[in-house]
């Protein structure tokens, strides 16, 4: 049976998923194990609103984890998936609307001369390590404590997002030599980043970060800690990854990298680039590039990597957001979201992180965290409280305290304010 059983509501829905898949989800932070309670079962979404199976509108902040920066069903891009759809949905061969796409993301990413699509974040960012490590010859791969870069082996090192969320530092299954080839340093910590490389530096394929981390609360970092990165990679001859998946196309047309200044050897994305459908690119240099097959000796291939309806999703998002003004648009609702909600929070003991349309509200004393150590638990408790307050007052954030927020073109300066409004009655009542 394809037509949607209406009469069903969250609850029996999330008893029958639990039977068929594993904790009820198809991911973990899905399942409000952090927050508790049953998962709202979402039915439907239109511009800034989500309904669920019980017939609930909510506002939502979450926005699918961020790809959604013109908000949910956007016109533009529902019809360029059914213009693409109607030619055909798949074809394992190359399509226009890839051709297209990919002079797109070139044009307007500063750290890409070449480009290749695959299908979700942890493809590209697994993608783009051996890249480096083919082009380098080398093994050993550096990330930083509590970013998160997908759920491959090698990234499952003191990670953030879902692992974060459970408590957990890595996962089970992940073999001692796969971490063997993953270091691990602080974040933030000049000190540390610069040893490492005295020791190490020589022996490194790439130094992969997020620069914006975004999946363990928004962590800020210094200009100085990441351009002190770029030079160290240089002098080593390491590659300098970004994982823009979360920030590239969103927090400025050429993502964070643009935003920063500093350019990496290569770059990931997902997110925006699918207008909301499952894609993953990843970028750098043509040098670099050039290794991947069939060129080079680099093998990486996928039968929906470059999918047309995925593709011409993209397109259609980026016409949008640069036609009708989507970034100064979304800019500017974070710069009312940043005076209106920042002097809240500070009257009830927390703090605000921002970068343009992404938003994290740190529930401790004291300005907001640049590392993910320096979260302290009663945060996340004291999340748990507010998010089931706002789930009543109609407004859906996302289902941890390490997760951030998002805008999208979809909403409002009346969003913004209703946000902020409820935030204030929910922590004046603790």
């Amino acid at each position: 049976m394809n037509k949607l059983d209406k009469t069903k509501s969250s609850q029996e829905l999330y008893e029958r998923a639990c039977a068929v898949l594993p904790g009820g989800v198809s991911s973990p932070v899905r399942a409000y194990r952090s927050v508790g309670g049953t998962p709202r079962v979402i039915e439907r979404a239109k511009g800034a609103y989500v309904t669920d199976a019980d017939g609930n509108e909510l506002l939502d902040f979450v926005c699918s984890w961020g790809p959604l920066i013109l908000g949910h069903a956007n016109p533009a891009v529902l019809a360029a998936i059914t213009i693409a759809a109607e030619r055909g949905t798949t074809f394992g061969a190359p399509t226009p609307f890839e051709v297209e796409l990919a002079e797109r993301v070139v044009s307007m990413h500063p750290a890409l001369d070449m480009v290749r699509f695959v299908s979700s974040g942890t493809e590209a960012v697994m993608s783009a390590v051996r890249t480096a490590r083919g082009f380098t010859g080398r093994d050993l791969i550096l990330k930083f404590s509590g970013c998160y870069h997908g759920h491959a082996d090698h990234f499952l090192v003191a990670a953030g997002s879902g692992l974060a969320t459970f408590g957990t530092p890595s996962s089970a299954g992940v073999p001692a030599a796969f971490a063997e080839q993953t270091a691990v340093l602080p974040l933030a910590d000049m000190q540390a980043l610069e040893d490492f490389f005295k020791t190490r530096g020589d022996e490194l394929a790439c130094a992969l970060i997020e620069p914006l981390p975004a999946n363990n609360g928004l962590l800020i970092q210094r200009p100085e800690f990441l351009t002190r990165l770029r030079e160290l990679c240089t002098k080593h001859g390491a590659m300098l990854l970004f994982d823009e998946v979360i920030t590239g196309f969103r927090v400025a047309p050429g993502g964070f990298t643009e935003l920063s200044g500093i350019t990496p050897d290569l770059a990931t994305f997902g997110k925006v680039i699918g207008g909301g459908l499952p894609v993953g690119a990843f970028g750098g240099r043509a040098e670099l590039m050039n290794v991947l097959s069939p060129d080079g000796p680099v093998y990486q291939a996928g039968t929906l990597s470059g999918n047309p309806v995925a593709m011409a999703a993209g397109l259609a998002a980026l016409d949008q957001l640069e036609r009708g003004g989507g970034w100064k648009h979304i800019n500017k609702l974070g710069d009312e979201l940043d005076d209106a909600l920042r002097p809240v929070l500070q009257s009830h003991g927390a703090n605000l992180a921002r970068v343009g349309s992404i938003f994290w509200m740190s529930l401790a004393e004291g300005e907001a965290p640049r590392t993910a150590e320096c979260i302290p638990s009663s945060a996340a408790d004291r999340y748990t409280g507010l998010f089931h307050k706002m789930l009543e007052r109609g407004i859906a954030l996302a289902p941890s305290a390490y997760e951030v927020g998002f805008l999208s073109t979809a909403h409002t300066s009346e969003h913004v304010r209703e946000l902020v409004t409820a935030i204030d009655e929910v922590l004046a009542l603790e």
